[in-house]
C-alpha cells in the first residue's frame, strides 16, 4: 500500500502539500517557522486531524530551533509562547492538542538538559509522531479492509486519506489496502460543502490509486443509498469522546442518519490519538465556525447576496447510536462504546 508525502521534513524546514490548491495544482509549501505553520493550519493548507497534529509538533520545533543559546527559563518562555499560538489555530481536532501536550511534557521532563539538547529531542519526537501515524494508518487499513468484500460499494465524506495524515489515511486506508489485496471497490465521494474536500481531495487520491470513484453532491447521499446498492459508509473523525460520539466534517451527522434509515453500516476510522480521554460525550466538543465567505463566495465567486447572515460550523457530532464500529490501529471497537473504548485506551 503506497502513501502520499503530505508532510516531508528536515532539521531546517518542513514541506507540505498546499491542499487549498488541489486538484488543479500540486504545490509544495516550505515552512520555516511556527507562524507559517500556524497560518497553514488555519487556512487549511494542511488539514485532517492526524496531519494537523504532526504539523503542530514540527511547528513547535521550528518555533524554538533558533533559541539554543538561551537559558532554560528563557527557552521555556519562548516554547510556551509558540505552543500557545499553535493551540489557537483550530479548536476541534483533538490531535492538535494531543501533539502539543506531548511536546510540552517533553520540554518539562528535560528541564535539566541544555536548550540545544531539548531542541534536538523535540525534533526527534516530531519525527516519531510522524512515523507513528504512518504505522497507525497502515494498521487501520489492515483491520478495516477485512470489513469489505470484492465488489462492494461505499460512501465516504470529506477527506480522510493520505492528505489528512502522514500518508496512508484513516477512512481511505482500508480502501487502499483492499486495492492492494486485489479487491475492487466502488466509492461514492460526497463533495463536502462548502470547501469541497471530497470533490477536490478524496476523488483525486482515489483516482491516483486507480480506485473506481463517483462524485456526488452532499444532498444526493440519501437518494444514492435508496437507489444504488451501498454496502457501507466509512468516514474519518476529528474527535471521539469516551462514549463513542464522533465529531467530523459538517455533513457527517446527516450521512449517519441516512445510513441508519437505509440499514447501511456506518463505520468511523481513526487512530487512538483522536480519542478525547477528558470528554464523556459529544455535547462538550468545541465546534469551529469558519469564515462566512467560505459559504457566500467560495473559491472567489459570490453565490449569495451581500449582507446575508451565515452560520458556518466546520464540524458536527454524530451520536454513538448511529455508529456501527470504530476502526482503530488496535482493532475495531463495537458497542457498548463506553466500556470498550475505556478498555482499549487503558
Amino acid at each position: 500500500m503506497s502513501y502520499i508525502d503530505t508532510i516531508t521534513f528536515n532539521p531546517d524546514y518542513v514541506n507540505i502539500i498546499d491542499q487549498t490548491l488541489l486538484p488543479a495544482q500540486k504545490k509544495i509549501i516550505k515552512i520555516t517557522n511556527h507562524l507559517e505553520m500556524g497560518d497553514a493550519i488555519k487556512r487549511l493548507a494542511v488539514r485532517g486531524a492526524p496531519a494537523i497534529g504532526i504539523a503542530a509538533a514540527f511547528g513547535v520545533y521550528l518555533g524554538v530551533k533558533d533559541t539554543a543559546q538561551n537559558d532554560y527559563h528563557t527557552f521555556r518562555k519562548k516554547s510556551d509562547e509558540v505552543i500557545s499560538y499553535l493551540r489557537s489555530t483550530r479548536p476541534t481536532a483533538i490531535n492538535l492538542f494531543w501533539a502539543l501536550d506531548d511536546i510540552q511534557n517533553l520540554i518539562l521532563n528535560h528541564k535539566s538538559d541544555k536548550p540545544l539538547e531539548i531542541i534536538e529531542t523535540i525534533y526527534r519526537r516530531a519525527v516519531e509522531i510522524y512515523e507513528d501515524d504512518l504505522e497507525r494508518g497502515k494498521k487501520i487499513g489492515e483491520y478495516g479492509e477485512k470489513l469489505f468484500h470484492d465488489g462492494n460499494t461505499l460512501i465516504t465524506h470529506c477527506n480522510a486519506g493520505g492528505l489528512a495524515t502522514s500518508g496512508y489515511g484513516t477512512a481511505l486506508a482500508p480502501i487502499f489496502m483492499a486495492k492492494s489485496n486485489g479487491k475492487k471497490l466502488h466509492v461514492y465521494a460526497d463533495e463536502t460543502r462548502p470547501l469541497l474536500q471530497g470533490a477536490r481531495l478524496t476523488t483525486w487520491e482515489l483516482m491516483q490509486q486507480g480506485i473506481d470513484v463517483t462524485l456526488i453532491s452532499d444532498n444526493m447521499a440519501a437518494h444514492v443509498m435508496k437507489t444504488k446498492k451501498i454496502d457501507a459508509v466509512i468516514v474519518g473523525a476529528d474527535r471521539i469522546t469516551l462514549n463513542g460520539d464522533v465529531a467530523n466534517k459538517i455533513g457527517t451527522y446527516s450521512l449517519a442518519i441516512n445510513a441508519k434509515e437505509h440499514n447501511i453500516p456506518f463505520y468511523v476510522a481513526a487512530p487512538l490519538s483522536t480519542f478525547d480521554r477528558n470528554l464523556e460525550n459529544g455535547e462538550d466538543i468545541p465546534i469551529e465556525e469558519r469564515d462566512p465567505a467560505e459559504v457566500t463566495e467560495g473559491f472567489g465567486t459570490r453565490t449569495a447576496p451581500n449582507g446575508v447572515k451565515v452560520y458556518s460550523p466546520a464540524f458536527d457530532v454524530t451520536p454513538n447510536r448511529f455508529v456501527t464500529g470504530i476502526i482503530t490501529e488496535k482493532g475495531i471497537i463495537y458497542p457498548p462504546y463506553k466500556e470498550n473504548i475505556t478498555k482499549l485506551l487503558s
